[in-house]
Parts: structure tokens; sequence; C-alpha cells
């Protein structure tokens, strides 16, 4: 401690020579003593310090004076408050002072001060004291008007403590107001600029009253209108107060925007533009207020963004005709121009602001698509030919903004509705087209890059949105422009050749002309372009040469392209593409064998150079072996291995069977080394080529080759990478098609490999349906060691020994599945064998020995085979499987009846009417019946069950009113499938059930209509669209379950086929909202013994509705209004344990979907959650109750995390104070942080899925 107070004082002691030289080598040398964490100062030290600095602060040596300043910073956090009070009250009064170099370095440092400041939330006192002081000397500063620069200073210093510390002056909010209200009339626009800077800053933190009092003033000074350019400031004002608190401002917006639409028509163009601006953040932040306006600011818009009183475009145009009708109103403004000179003409300010208010409301309304194609699209296409660069750029981003609202969606959920009306504004595009181009085609003759960029990227725009659009246009589009955007000097294909091949093109220039020329060939057909193939190639290639990386880059993906639309070989095609092969190969090739270009050009030649190949290899003669040579090269390089692996499959794979016997005894053996690497795609990609390789070079293989990747396969076919197993399983069935003698040499640890799979919990889908092929491909090899029996006894046998041993069933019930799924394929392969399997199985399941594990593997086997073979020669079948009903295992009876549905449905005339009967007079049976019933319904083909359909029905709607729910359940299944087979006839008759009077039936109609609703497209949809409105009319039933099941069907639409339930929302939504709500008469009390405990009948209702609510905030989020959402959800929020859970899911989907309005919520939301992050369990409470508290705490802290992601967050004050809280809580801090350490591992969408 002594000698750094030593240390200390001899720095002090320098910094008071003559010598600037030592005070600035002192003042730095004590800066780095104070950046150091370990320094401690006594009290003594501090104050001399402190007085030190700020004396140098006054130094006549200004680098000095920097240093002064700069030690300030690190000082704050050292010293004591009332020292930091010292240097504060010293800096504010230098601020004051008369000579101008005092006062910029006393106004950089109170802001180097107040950036150090603790933030508020770390609860230190001093930054509230210090910022109590500064705060009353700036209004004081601020008010006086003496010299604009210290006004300006504090104006700056005031801003700067309002964004970082605005909570912590709370008290001081309404004198700040009042401070800078004045200000904004003041007679530089310099201070006004600044107050409303500063009162941007203020309404973020402020109270409502302040809000409310400060919107009040604007709105009667706006009323007032003293002088227009007090009217500027104060639009402006109201602009920049809702870009930084759109959500506040909305309340106030009926007033507001009247005013301003007033002001657009006065005779000011800087007051027209301010105008504007405030209608766009008024549009992208407050979307709902300002819903009503849009028409009215829309009209506003289309009629400024023409407004150019100044210029006759009628003078230079050609077509005068078609200008005439949007200028002839113009012409009476053209007497002034002898005084007018074109620096004063601002218009153009006004024209941007509009376009940019245009940008905004076409980017927020997607539903007014229709209109915005009617009104907007023909005037924004007709403003292309404007004469000011930056406005011209802003009305292209305008209709760019246009053609992206209408890329159709293409997600899961709207695949499937293929409905018409998405289909209206891509028409009415479609009609627009020729004008766009028209409009375009003179904008590219332009010298100005900017203009040519910005039609390019509109033009990539719209041939993404509608692929094949500019078919008809390429003629005006290809010569010329796009090869000037490319450089040579040719006309012809003026356009495109233009842009690549014009030397004074920047490379930006080339860049996006060449990204636009390859969206262009990827989304129109070949033929289109064989006109101009010989003027666009030779740009395109010059720029394969090109210095620049970025845009050689850009000309090989083009060229890849190029080739596929050059030789189509998906189709005939009479373009002879042999001419070409000289122009593309060299410059292609240059760029393969340079081993010192960038990594990006690399890659792109490698997979244009396979491109080539698979497309033109025949023509390459002697060019060929050379070329395939490099690529045996790249294959050897760990940066290239990747992309040549894809390279060479893609030319293993070509129809012109490219000659590669040359490269593979070379290169096989690489490739079989690549499946023992960590890369993952790297295999996958191995594994693709090697199946191609086997497939169409399997005579020019040799056996030792293919041993050497047969030694890698065991490694990759394991339970914890199902997908590289099935693409490993489906190599090898492509290896026992082509090369059964191959297969011998497949060493056993593949099979071992193999069977442990099959026997694994995981195995389903693609992997499973490989090994099936697999099985099927390898008994028909003829192996000696793999017939038929060897297999089954393998498949089979863990099983049979599990029986034998007495021990309990050690596989998982999927693994039987699997195992009878295997038994059935290889049956179906040797047909021979399988009755005397089929007779195996039947003994088994009559053998009273037979382990349970024995019976259902049997049973289930029986399933699979009967499903495809007639099992009707099997006499006893019958009545095995009903004495199997009769099982004391629950998994006997239920493979049992899965076999009884299966067999049927091989066997429909025998079996169906047999067990209709067994239904109607085995009532003790009935459910397992029914479950076989359901398994023949299923998997029967529609003309196959049509016979049947009227007994079926009649049998199912006897039990529709079963007491059981599980009953019902099946019933229902059952009902909803049947539908499926004859829909038009049948849904009808379902709608009729809804009158029926039994609450059971009712919920069974309701939850068949759930089984109709699937995620593929199909036949019933149409029908379903017209009478899903009646279904869902049972949310109002009276019965409690009734609506449960409504909900249950609910979702299941909104997540499988949205546009089942869009159009019917508006209805909908308040009966689904009205289900969320807590029903008081629903809670009972129940004892149990001494205690009571009490029961919430109405929970389940309102989880389906909560989970009804999550559903569309995924699907229909365009249609909800969601302020009203937020409501429920904020009730959800204090609801039961498993509905706050939910709730807290949706919060954290909110945030990222609609940040907007969770802002505006933000004070009622965080008092929930803060509530729950705060509960303490009672200390005598069961482990149970502690971790459902537990994981409360966690999904809640998620939520938290979720919405500290929205911009701004962190600027509200209930926010900043909920962070603290949660920092200062050591068990909520360390909650908090491994929430984040999570979120951090995890992929980015945080989604849920209630299907």
């Amino acid at each position: 401690m002594a000698s750094v107070s030593y240390h200390i004082s001899s720095l002090l002691e320098k910094m008071t020579s003559t010598d600037k030289d030592f005070r600035f080598m002192a003042t730095n040398d004590l800066m780095m003593e104070l950046q150091k964490d370990s320094i401690k100062l006594d009290e003594d030290s501090e104050k001399k310090v402190v007085k030190m600095l700020l004396k140098l602060l006054e130094d006549k040596n200004g680098e000095v004076q920097n240093l002064a300043v700069k030690c300030l910073g690190p000082l704050v956090g050292k010293v004591k408050e009332y020292q930091v009070e010292t240097i504060v009250d010293t800096l504010c009064t230098n601020m004051l002072s008369d000579k101008e170099q005092l006062r910029d370095i006393s106004s950089i440092g109170l802001k180097t001060v107040i950036s150090e400041l603790p933030p508020a939330s770390t609860g230190s006192a001093m930054t509230a004291n210090v910022c109590k002081k500064i705060t009353a000397q700036l209004t004081g500063a601020i008010g006086k008007q003496e010299d604009v620069s210290v006004q300006l200073e504090a104006l700056d210093i005031l801003s700067d403590m309002l964004s970082r510390l605005g909570g912590t002056l709370y008290s001081f909010h309404s004198s700040i107001l009042n401070c800078l209200l004045p200000q904004l009339t003041s007679p530089r626009l310099a201070v006004r600029k600044r107050a409303i800077i500063a009162l941007g800053h203020l309404v973020l933190t402020c109270s409502g009253n302040i809000f409310s009092e400060l919107t009040e003033h604007l709105l009667a000074e706006l009323k007032k209108n003293e002088s227009t350019s007090t009217t500027r400031t104060y639009i402006q004002c109201v602009a920049g107060i809702s870009r930084q608190a759109g959500h506040r401002v909305g309340e106030h917006l009926e007033k507001i925007i009247p005013l301003i639409v007033q002001y657009c028509n006065v005779e000011d163009d800087e007051l027209r533009e301010y105008c504007f601006q405030a209608f766009e953040s008024f549009v992208r932040r407050c979307p709902k207020e300002i819903d009503p306006h849009i028409p009215n600011v829309m009209g506003l818009c289309l009629k400024y963004i023409t407004f150019d009183p100044n210029y006759n475009y009628d003078n230079e145009e050609e077509e005068e005709e078609e200008m005439m009708e949007t200028e002839n109103g113009e012409d009476e403004e053209q007497e002034s121009d002898d005084e007018y000179s074109d620096d004063d003409d601002i218009s153009w300010k006004v024209r941007r602001s509009a376009a940019k208010c245009l940008e905004a409301i076409v980017s927020s309304r997607h539903d007014l698509l229709q209109d915005f194609y009617k009104t907007l699209s023909p005037v924004l296409i007709s403003r292309f030919k404007e004469r000011e660069e930056n406005v011209k750029a802003d009305i292209f981003s305008a209709y760019i903004s246009l053609l992206k609202q209408t890329l159709p969606i293409q997600s899961w959920l709207h695949a499937s509705d293929a409905s018409g009306k998405d289909d209206v504004p891509l028409t009415m595009l479609q009609n627009q087209v020729p004008n766009i181009v028209k409009a375009l085609h003179k904008q590219l003759k332009e010298k100005s890059i900017k203009s040519r960029q910005g039609c390019f990227s509109l033009l990539t725009e719209l041939a993404n949105v509608l692929p094949g659009c500019l078919a008809d246009h390429i003629p005006a589009l290809v010569p010329g422009k796009l090869v000037r955007g490319l450089g040579v000097k040719e006309q012809g294909w003026l356009s495109i050749i233009f842009s690549l091949a014009d030397k004074s093109s920047s490379s930006n220039m080339r860049i996006d002309t060449l990204s636009f020329l390859h969206v262009l060939l990827c989304n129109h057909q070949p033929e289109v372009f064989h006109p101009h193939i010989k003027s666009l190639l030779p740009p395109v290639v010059t720029c394969i040469g090109d210095p620049f990386y970025k845009i050689t880059s850009e000309a090989l993906l083009v060229t890849q392209q190029l080739v596929k639309v050059i030789r189509p070989l998906d189709k005939s095609c009479t373009f002879d593409a042999k001419p070409y092969v000289k122009d593309l190969f060299p410059g292609t090739l240059k760029r393969l064998k340079a081993a010192d270009i960038d990594q990006e050009v690399k890659e792109r030649a490698i997979s244009c150079m396979g491109q080539i190949i698979y497309n033109l290899g025949d023509h390459l003669s002697t060019d060929l072996q050379p070329t395939l040579k490099i690529f045996l090269e790249r294959l050897k390089n760990e940066i290239t291995r990747l992309t040549t692996v894809k390279a060479l499959t893609l030319i293993a794979s070509s129809p012109l069977k490219i000659d590669l016997r040359p490269i593979l005894g070379e290169g096989f053996p690489i490739l079989a080394s690549f499946l023992r690497k960590n890369q993952r795609a790297l295999k996958l990609s191995t594994l693709t080529a090697l199946d191609i390789l086997v497939k169409n070079y399997s005579d020019s293989l040799k056996p030792a080759m293919i041993e050497s990747v047969l030694t890698e396969l065991p490694a990759l076919i394991t339970e914890s990478d199902m997908h590289v197993s099935q693409v490993a399983i489906t190599f090898l069935t492509t290896l026992a098609k082509v090369c059964p003698s191959c297969i011998s040499k497949i060493s056993g640890s593949v099979l071992a490999e193999i069977f442990q799979l099959v026997h694994s919990p995981l195995l389903q889908g693609g992997a499973l349906n490989a090994i099936i092929d697999f099985f099927q491909a390898l008994v028909l090899t003829k192996t000696a060691t793999m017939g038929y029996s060897e297999l089954m006894k393998q498949l089979t046998a863990p099983i049979y020994s599990s029986g034998s041993a007495g021990a309990s069933v050690t596989l998982h019930k999927q693994a039987y599945y699997s195992v009878a799924k295997c038994v059935a394929a290889l049956s179906s392969a040797c047909p021979k064998e399988a009755s005397a399997i089929v007779n195996q199985f039947i003994q088994d399941v009559k053998n009273p020995k037979s382990s349970s594990a024995v019976k259902v593997l049997a049973f289930l086997s029986l399933a699979e085979m009967g499903r495809t073979m007639n099992l009707s020669a099997q006499r006893e079948l019958k009545t095995v499987i009903l004495e199997a009903f009769t099982s004391p295992s629950e998994e006997v009876k239920s493979a049992a009846s899965y076999a009884l549905g299966n067999i049927s449905v091989g066997n429909l005339k025998e079996y169906l009417p047999f067990m209709l009967k067994e239904i109607g007079s085995q009532p003790k049976r009935q459910y397992l019946l029914l479950h076989s019933l359901k398994e023949v319904i299923s998997s029967s083909p529609a003309d196959g069950l049509k016979p049947y359909v009227e007994d079926i029905w009649a049998l199912l709607f006897k039990h529709c009113e079963c007491t059981e729910e599980g009953t019902r359940n099946v019933v229902a299944e059952c009902l909803g499938k049947l539908t499926l087979v004859n829909p038009s006839e049948l849904l009808p008759r379902l709608k009729k059930q809804l009158s029926s009077g039994s609450p059971h039936a009712r919920s069974t109609v309701v939850t068949a209509v759930k089984f109709t609703i699937a995620d593929q497209p199909q036949p019933i949809d149409a029908l379903l669209k017209g009478c899903i409105g009646d279904f869902l009319k049972t949310l109002q039933d009276p019965d409690l379950n009734v609506r449960r099941v409504a909900l249950a069907m609910f979702n299941s639409a909104a997540h499988n086929k949205p546009s089942l339930i869009r159009d019917l929302l508006n209805a909908v939504l308040p009966s689904l909202y009205n289900e969320t709500k807590v029903r008081r008469e629903l809670i009972r009390e129940v004892e149990m013994g001494p205690f009571k405990h009490t029961v919430d009948d109405g929970l389940d209702v309102r989880k389906a509705a909560f989970e009804c609510m999550y559903t569309l905030l995924e699907s229909c989020l365009d249609r909800l209004d969601i302020y009203e959402y937020l409501n429920h959800v904020e009730d959800g929020l204090k609801d039961h344990y498993d509905i706050r859970m939910l709730t807290f899911i949706m919060l954290a989907r909110l945030s990222t979907l609609c940040p907007n309005a969770v802002l505006q919520r933000l004070e009622r939301l965080i008092e929930p959650l803060r509530a729950t992050c705060s509960t303490k369990v009672k200390a005598g409470s069961v482990k149970q109750e502690f971790e459902k508290q537990d994981e409360l705490k966690r999904s809640a802290m998620r939520a938290v995390a979720a919405l500290l992601t929205i911009p701004e967050v962190e600027k509200s004050p209930v926010m900043a104070e909920f962070s603290s809280q949660i920092r200062s809580n050591p068990e909520m801090a360390s909650l908090f942080e491994s929430i984040q350490k999570d979120s951090a591992s995890l992929p980015t969408s945080e989604s849920m899925d209630m299907s």
C-alpha cells in the first residue's frame, strides 16, 4: 500500500514540473496505474490525484489535457463518492467558463465520467447522486441560452445521460422536460435538433404523466402553427419520439395524424419531408393504431412520390403519350423557371421520404397486397424514371419490398394449401411484368452504375418471385444491358452484356449483373437462352479470368448454370453445344489448376468443371483424362476434398458414361479412407459417391478395391447416427444387387452391426426401410452363409433366447415391430419358405410354454406377412387370435389385435365380416376388435373397403356413445379414417350427428373430424373447408368434454392445414379465448383422509385452449389481433403450473415474432415472471414439489432471456429493474447464466411441436 502511495506521490510531483514532457509522461504513467485492477488509493492520495488531474485539465499543453481527461474514466471507479462529486462539480463549472478550450475539454470529461459510472442496476447510490448533481447544473446551462456552444454541449451530455441512466433521473424528469421544451423554438436549428434527440431518450424511461404532458404540448403547438419553421421542428419531434418509443405514441395517434395530414398540403418541401418521415415511423412503430389511417397515408405518398414541379419529363421522352397522363397537371408551374435555379430544388426530399414511407407500409401490411398491386405498383413503375439517383434507389427498394411480400411462402405449413387466394397478387404482378421491363429498359441504358445496380436487384427479386416471368423479355434484357454490366462493346445483347463487359463497370456492378444472370438462368427454361448464347458466353468467360476473386467466383457459378442450359440432358434439345466447349473449358481449367487462389474460387472451379464434364464430357476428347487427374489431386487435399467428392458423384452419374477407369484405381482407396474421417458431411458424400460408382462402373472395380471399402463399413452402422447408417446400408444393398460375388466378403461384423440396429429402439423410417431392402437383396444373392434360415435365426434369436431362460423381455417394443417387418420382407423375397415359417409362428402362439415375447413377435410377424399375403389357408388362425384376446399379458393382446387387423387387410372378403360379427357379439373384446378394425380401415385400399362401408358405419355408430373414453377414441379414429374413403357422402352424415342429444356422441363425432385432417393434400379438403365451421361451433357446447375435443380438433387443423380455419378465425377466436378463463364453478374440494385437495375440472380445457393459441402463432400470426392475444397470455402467466409452463414458451416465441407488441405490454408481462422466479418452496415440501418449482423457474427464466433479446428492451425501466434483481440474487443469477449457456448451444429458433 505504502509503495503505491509513494509511487503516486512521485508522479504527482512530476506533474507540477515546468517541462511539458515530464507532465505528459507522469500523467501517462498515472493512467497506466489507474487501469490496473489491483490499485487501491488511500484517502489522501485520492484527494491529491483528483485535485491534480482537475488542475491539469487547464494545462497549457493540449496533449497533457487530453491525457488528464482519459485518466478521469478509470479514476471514477477507484475513488470515493464525494471525490466523484468534486470532479463533476468542477467539470460543470468549467463548462460554463469563457475559455472555449476549457469548455470543450470539460464536456469531454463529463461524457467520460458518465460513461464510466456503474449502471443503476448494480444498485450503487453513487450513480444516482452524481447524476442528480450533473442534471441540475445542465438544465440550468441549457435554460440560460447565453452561449449556443455551451447549450449544444449540455444537450449532448444530457442525451448521453438519459440514454444510459434515464431511470436513475426519475425525479428530474419533469424539470428536464420543462427545460427541453422551450429549446424546440430556439433560433438555432442545431439546438432544436439536439433537444429532439434528448427528448427521444427521455420518453423511453419517463412516466405516463410526463409523456402525456409532452404529447399535449406538441399537439397544442402543432395546432397553433406559429411559423412553418417551428411546425417543422414539432413534426420532427413527434417522429423522433415515435421512433424511440413508438408503443407509447399509439394512444395519441388519433389526434396527431389529422394535424400531420393537414401540413402535407402546405407549400413547403421540408415540412412535407418531415411529415412523411413521421408517417413512416408511425407505420413501423404503431402498426395497430395506424391501421385506420393507412389508406389516407398511402394516398398522400402516391401523390407526392410523383411530386416534381420543376422538371418536365415530357421534353426528353420519345413516348410522350405514355407520360402525359401523369404529368399533364404540372405545366402551369413552369413559368417561374427564370428566377429558379436547380440547386434550390429540394422537392426530391419529399419524393424520397414518400418512397420510404411506402416501403414501410408495404413491408408491414402483407394483408393489403392486392390493393398494393392495384394502386401502388403502377405508380412506382411509372416513377422508375426518377431523375434523382437517391430517390430512384428508394423507389427500387420499395418495389423490391413489394416483391418480397409477394413471394409465396415456401414452408411445410403452406405447401399443402394450394388455395387460389394467394395467387391473385401473383397474377396481378404477372400482368405488370411488361411495364416493369419497359420502364427498366430505359434505366439500364443509364450511365449511372447505381441505377443499373438497382435495376438488376429488382429484376433478380422479380425472377425469384415469378420464375419464368421474364422469358418473353430476354431478348430485351440480354443484348447489351447485361453484357454491358459484364464490358464487350457490341450492340446486340445490349443490357446484360454491356454491364458485364463495360470497362467502366465497377466490380460491384459486375457481381450484381452476374448474380442476376445466375437467378435468370436458374428460373427459366433453357430454350429461351439458346438464341443468345453466342453473345452471352464470351463476357462471362472473360469474367472467369478477372483478377478480383469475387467476380471469378460469381462467374464460375453462372458458367455452371450456363453449361446446364447449353445442353440440358434431361430432355431432347436441338441446340448444338459443341462450338462453345472451346470457350468454356480453358477458362475453367485454368482456375481449376491454380493452387494459389481463394478457397471459394477453388471450390466453385471444381463444381463448375464437374458440371462441364457431366454435360459435355463427350466433347472434351483428349482433355478429359488430364482434367480427371487434377480431380484426383484435389481429392488428396483436405480443403478441397468434400467439393471434389460431390463433383465426382455428379460425373459418375452422367448419362454420357464418362470413362473414369484411369482414376478409379487410385481414387477408390482414397474414398474408402474418407469413411474413417470425423467430418460427417464428408462421410455422407463419400457413401453417395461410392454408391453411384458401384452402380455405374461395377465392371471396372477390382475385388480388392471393394474390400478396402467394406472394412470401413462396420464402424459407420450404429444407432448413434441413423442417417449415416441408412446411407451405408443403402450402399451395401446396391453392392448386393450389382456385384453379388463381393457379398461373400461382407465380414460378419457388418452383419452383426446391422442386427444390432434392428434390435435398437431408435430404428424407424428411412433406416428401417434401408435394412429391409438390404435383407431382401442379400437373400437373393444366394450366398452360402447368408441364406433365409440363417438370417431368420439371427433376427429372432434374442427374442427366443430371452424367453427360454425365463428372463424378462429385454428388447424394446419398437424392436419387435422392426424384427417382424424384416421377417415379412425376407418371406416375401422367398415365398417358398414362407408357409413353413407361418406354421412355426402359429405353433409358437399355441404352445403354452412360449414366453409372451415370443408370442408378441409371432403375432407381429403374422401381421406384417398377412398384410401382403393371403393367409386364408391357415384354418386355425382366427381361433388362435381370439384365444390370445384373453391372454393375461397386455402386450400379447394388443399384438393379436394388430395381427387380426393386418391379416384382414390381406383378405377382406373372409375376415372383415367375421370381425364385424365379433364386434357386435363380444362386448368384452370390443376394444381390441375395434383396434383391429382401425388397422383395416387405415391400411386397406379405398376400393376394397367400399362394399363394407355401410355395415362398418352402422356398427361404429352403435358404439359412439360408449361410456369408456378409450373405446370412444378408437371409434372416432375409425369413423374419421372411414370418412376419407367416401368423403362426399360420409362427411354430411357426420355433420348430422352433431345435433345428437348425447354429449358422448358429439365428442366422438368431433374427434372423428380431427382424424380426417392430415398434413398432406387430400380430396376431402375442399369439403372440409365448407363445413369445418359447423364442427367448430361445438367450441360453445354446454358439455366440457365436447369443448375439450373441439379444441383438440381445432389445434390439429391449425397445425396441419391452416387454410381450413384461417378465414374462420374472426368467428372462432372469441370462443377460444373464452376457454382460457379460469371457471370458479369447476373447482371442487376433495377430502382425502385428513387432507383437503382442490381439483380443477376446467384445467384440461384451458390447457387445450392455450395449446391452440400457441399453434396459431406459428400458422396464422397475420390473422391474430396480437394485443387481444396478449391479454390472454397475460392471464395464463398467473394460472396453474401446466398453463404457466405453456405461456412461458408462448412468451419466448412472441418476443421473436412480434417484439413491438410485447414491448408495449412489458410492464404487465414482467410481474408474473418476477413472481414465479422469486417463489420459495415451503421447507417441508415433497421432492416433486421442489422439482416442479425448479422447472417452472427455468421456464420463466427462458422467457426472460427471450425478452432480453428484443432490441431496445433494456431501455424499459421495469426490465432494467428486474435484470438488476436477477443479478443481485445469487440463485436467480446462476439460473439465468445456465439458461444463457443452454441457449447458446442450441439452434436459434425455439419452437414447440404441439401436433
